[in-house]
Parts: C-alpha cells; structure tokens; sequence
C-alpha cells in the first residue's frame, strides 16, 4: 500500500500538510515526498511494489515531454521548484492491471515514461480521455490530479472501493483528501468515505460505474456458469501476482482463501508463501490450512495467538481501523497480528486474501432469503457497503503493517459477470452454502475436497471460538450495567447495543470524535428475514450454523 493526499487550495502551511501526511506513514515507509502545485499541495508516501527505482517515485509530473524526474533534496520533503512547463501532477494509492500493453499504445502515440511504475501512466490516459479514462481502468486505486490548465483537482476511486480514499472540507470551504481519516481529523469538522466508483472535478461527484448494479440476468447454462467462475477468477488471481516486490498469501483454511492459493500454486513455478494464525487453545482453521498448505506444497507459517495477545490489540486495531463495527474488529483482531507478523517476520510485500466471495455469492444468513429478489437486493446492498466492512478490514490490517493487499475476489470482470448471474441459481437450493463457486473448481483439484465442500466458518470463529468471547467478557468487565445504559445514551448515530459494541465505539471516539458516519450502521444480518433478527453479527447465532465451527 502507499498513501496520497491532497489540499485543494491555499489555505494550509505545509508543515500541517506533512504533518498530516505523515499519520499514515506505515502505509508507505520507503520514501515520502510532496509539491506545492501552485494552487494546494499533493502528497505520497510510498511502499515500492512496481517499479522499484527512483523514478517510480510519486507524484508524478507530467508535461510536453513526458514524465519529469524530479531532484529531491535530501530531508526535504517538498519539492523545490517543478519543470516550468509541467501539465498536470498525480498521486495515485493502486495497481493498475494490464498496464503494459497500455503503456506500449500510448508510447506509440509519442509519450514517454521514465520508470517501470503501473500508475505513471495514468497522467498521459488523462491527457488522452481525460476524466473517460476511469471508467476504461482494469485497476484497484484511489487517486488525486491536477490539471494546470484547467486549475482543477480530480479524484477518483474505484468501482469496488478496494483502495480507500476520505474527503473533507475545511472551514474556508477547501476540498482535503487523503488514504485515511486519521490524515484528515487535524484539518477537517467531517471525515466522509469517498464513494467507490466515483470521480470529483470541480466540488461535484460523478458515479462511473456501479457494481451493484444489473442490468439483466444472464441467461448461462450451470455448464457456462461454472466455467466463467473458473476462468475469471483465475485470471483476477493471475493479474494480482504481478508483482516486483515477494508475494505471500493469507491461508484461512475456508474456501475462499483456499481457492486463491491453489489457483496461485498452479499458476506459479514456486511454492508459495502461506500464512495462517489461531487461538492457543481452540483454532478451528489451523488444521484445515495445514491440509491446504501440503497439498499444495507450500511453504507454510502458522502464528499462535492468546487472549492477553487479543485483548491488547484491540485499541491498536481500532485506531487503525476507523470503524466501531462489531463484526469488522473481531474479524479483524487475528488479521492485524498476522499482518503484523508477516512484516515483522518475512520480507514479503504484497498479500493476497480471499475476500467479498461472501457478498457475491451469500453468507451463512443469506440461506434465509425468502426469494431470489430479496437474495439479490442484500447482495447490492453488500457490494456498495464493502468498502466500510471487509475491504476496509483488509486494507488497514495489510497497510498499517507496511504490506500491499490485493484482492481476486474483487476482480472487476469477476464480479460483473457474478452479479449478473441469475440469482435464482444462487440461492441455496443445494443444501450447500456457495455451491456455484465449488462447483466451479470441482474438475480441477486445485484443494483438497474435503476443503472444497467444507462449511463456512466465520473468520473471528476460525481463529478461535474463544477470540470472540474473549472479547465479550472484556467487555463485561468494562462497565456495571448502569455505566452501560448511560454509556449507549451518549451516541446518536449507530447506538450501541451490547457492552461489547459500547467498548469498541468509545474506544472509536477517543481517535475519531464525532466521525461515527463514516461507517453507516453496524454489519448485521438482515432482520426482516425469519430466522435472521438476531442481537449479534456472528454467523454462530444461526440456527444453520451447524458444523461450519469445527
């Protein structure tokens, strides 16, 4: 991961710009670097993934011949004095996939390029389609531009929101935007989460794409269905190890992450790099990964956690989160030390995981829809929501540990088609959660069987049953039911309901006051379906939980 920012305007010194940049430093430790435009200030700070030299360095200025190499002095982070006939200046937080051959049709058309970095192409697309250009990306990115022609600021995030991207606006009415909120709370009243598929020019949003959104069902034999599950989600796996950092991969031992990995040891000449964690006394998963990483004959690493590990991570991991969210911060516990780990531990760079396969193809509550309508409307609400629950999970426990996360799940050619498909063949009818998606990969033998058709263990669970208990009894002895009742009573928006749910949002408060909107409620089961209005967000509440914990 790296971090962008920027100040679309005059009012702000640039010692509170860097100090403000540098609050997510660990999103890219290598180099930091900033310029004044003339008109605000754009900033990076940058984890080196794709073109490794100095000039992949950001931001990028771009002019009449091609990208500019800029002299930074050392100890400055400012940039003294741009190339006088620069044209526009980019900072950009992404991969953008396939971008050789489009870097090869625009040197054909007489732009030059000075680095090896996916994103410096991104200032001649603007120059070619100008804001046409976002909705042509095959990418992961949130981005800010200036156009010194038009004196104008762009910012744009992609469809999916797998990069974050936040915004405010100071008291004079200046635009701010930044990787994370925590850039934003010293500069701004409101942090807002930028929308994913959108661009701003001008002080006005503008929707490019929407993956939520079908148009028609596909009308696909199960043959065809399972078939363009297969192949697209092996090409997203494929796009993603491109890479010139080492690459590693997070190994849950449930389908998703399992399929990621196998695809990866298939497509790869080397073993892979796999990591997993659990609980001291009750890991559900650590078994199951086990069985994948020898079956595909990885290099496999396990981390052991305990409940003092637990309960000590917890105001680390909401700090870095942003969120009060119950179900984000339990999940997210066992990932952050992982993450942590594997910084600590290895030098790998770049992290492959296995979400928003849920959101496609459903949860363990989803088996309650009472119809194929109400099954896809829940998975619309989830696509346009994943930047504030997994994904938003995913990217601060890869990044505030100084590692990329990249995400094939997320692919944008993946995820069009599966929305698409008619959700009549989603529900399940097949007495087995997910069922397109095993079935898919059932000719292949990527994993092991077993593992293929294992049941869905939620991922706060699989670390261990006692994580999350562990917590609740925290939680418990945190406040006497009075302090509780009056503790809930002083928040509004997204009330809390439990003491665990109080704990984690008064812990939200003490580093983002008053920015509880940026997350619109909490992450829980559809309650206007029978069998789902339940008073926690763990899959272990449902009646059809079954053997998916053990």
């Amino acid at each position: 991961m790296c971090s962008i920012m920027g100040y679309l305007g005059l009012g702000s010194e640039k010692k509170d710009f860097l100090e403000a940049l540098e609050k997510t430093h660990s999103r890219g430790p290598d180099a930091r670097r900033a310029i004044d435009t003339g008109n605000g200030y754009l900033g990076f700070n940058r984890l080196s993934i794709m073109g490794l030299t100095d000039e992949g360095m950001q931001p990028f200025v771009f002019g009449n011949q091609g990208t500019y190499l800029l002299n930074q002095e050392t100890g400055e982070h400012f940039i003294k004095g741009l190339p006088q006939d620069w044209e526009v200046a980019l900072v950009c937080n992404g991969e953008i996939y396939g971008f050789r051959p489009l870097k090869k049709e625009l040197e054909e058309k007489g732009y030059q390029f000075i680095s090896d970095s996916d994103c410096e192409i991104l200032t001649a697309l603007y120059q070619e389609y100008g804001t046409g250009m976002f909705a042509k990306l095959d990418a992961e990115y949130a981005l800010i531009l200036y156009d010194r022609k038009k004196n104008s600021f762009v910012a744009a995030r992609d469809p999916i929101g797998i990069r974050p991207l936040y915004y405010g606006v100071t008291a004079d009415g200046t635009y701010v935007f930044a990787s994370e909120p925590k850039n934003l709370i010293s500069l701004v009243d409101k942090v807002v989460a930028f929308p994913p598929g959108h661009y701003f020019v001008d002080g006005e949003f503008v929707k490019y794409r929407d993956m939520s959104e079908v148009k028609e069902y596909l009308a696909d034999d199960m043959d065809t269905i399972a078939e363009k599950i297969h192949d697209l989600l092996t090409e997203g796996v494929k796009k993603r190890l491109d890479a010139d950092s080492p690459v590693g991969f997070l190994l849950s031992g449930g389908l998703d992450s399992s399929l990621v990995c196998g695809i990866a040891a298939r497509l790869l000449d080397k073993p892979l790099e796999t990591w997993a964690i659990g609980m001291d006394i009750d890991a559900i998963d650590l078994k199951y990964a086990r069985q994948v990483a020898d079956y595909i004959h990885s290099n496999h690493h396990e981390v052991i956690i305990t409940k003092q590990d637990v309960i000590d991570a917890l105001p680390v991991v909401i700090k870095a989160l942003g969120t009060y969210d119950i179900t984000t911060i339990r999940a997210s516990i066992g990932m952050y030390l992982l993450c942590k780990a594997i910084h600590e531990q290895s030098d790998l760079r770049v992290i492959l995981t296995g979400e928003i396969s849920d959101e496609i193809f459903g949860y363990k509550y989803t088996d309650f829809a009472p119809d194929a309508e109400a099954f896809q409307k829940e998975s619309e609400k989830r696509i346009r929501e994943l930047h504030m629950y997994d994904v938003l999970r995913a990217d601060r426990c890869i990044s505030v540990n100084s590692l990329e996360a990249r995400v094939p799940f997320g692919d944008l050619d993946f995820v069009d088609y599966c929305m698409a498909i008619d959700p009549e063949k989603k529900l399940n009818t097949y007495n087995k959660g997910k069922y397109l998606l095993r079935h898919a990969f059932e000719k292949d033998a990527l994993i092991p069987e077993s593992i293929l058709w294992r049941e869905k263990a939620a991922f706060s669970d699989a670390v261990g049953h006692s994580l999350k208990d562990d917590l609740a009894e925290f939680a418990e002895q945190s406040y006497t039911q009075k302090e509780f009742e009056e503790g809930c009573k002083k928040y509004e928006h997204a009330r809390p309901f439990t003491k665990e749910s109080l704990l984690y949002r008064d812990i939200f408060e003490k580093y983002y006051p008053g920015q509880s909107e940026m997350v619109v409620d909490f992450w829980m089961p559809n309650k206007e379906w029978e069998g789902c209005n339940v008073s926690d967000p763990s899959a272990r509440v449902l009646s059809n939980y079954g053997d998916s914990g053990v």
